[in-house]
């Protein structure tokens, strides 16, 4: 445990181990002789060291802001909307997502890609969704190399000009 007291010079705070009580020592500020004094056991406090800092020990007020409702949205984002044709009829489109295109710095991201298309279109208008499996030549090592991906069918609405854009 430690004493804790005052240069009687300089007005510095001091702390000492209670051990060291008795003994003179120099003020490490003015070099002002003095006796590190017993510690009052009626006025000991024990002190966490993290406590112990002027920092610490500094007033803070800080307030936490109440909501009734739920709290604001930051960060909108755009609601899409999708071009519904004069006709008003949703139509077929097909979708087809290679393994090899979702792979970023060496993750495989192909069921997260996935994952979010079907979320995107909805369960709704999800005709099928089929297996398919593909070879290709690989640019680096010029070998064939065998892959999969999925094929979806979906209804989906669509302009004229997406249409023959295809």
């Amino acid at each position: 445990m430690d004493v804790t007291f005052i240069c009687p010079n300089c007005k510095q705070e001091l702390e000492a181990d209670t051990s060291l009580a008795g003994t003179q020592i120099q003020c490490p500020s003015c070099n002002h002789t003095m006796t590190i004094p017993e510690p009052d056991v009626h006025n000991v406090k024990i002190m966490n060291p993290n406590t112990s800092s002027a920092a610490a020990r500094a007033e803070k007020h800080f307030s936490v802001p109440v909501h009734d409702g739920p709290s604001e949205i930051l960060i909108k984002k755009p609601v899409k909307k999708e071009e519904i044709p004069a006709d008003g009829k949703r139509h077929l489109r097909t979708k087809t997502i290679r393994r090899v295109d979702c792979i970023e710095v060496g993750h495989d991201r192909f069921d997260e890609v996935v994952s979010k298309f079907l979320d995107k279109i909805g369960d709704e208008n999800l005709v099928s969704l089929s297996t398919v499996g593909y070879t290709y030549i690989d640019i680096g090592s010029q070998k064939l190399l065998t892959d999969f991906g999925v094929l979806i069918l979906y209804r989906a609405y669509s302009s004229p000009a997406s249409a023959t854009a295809g």
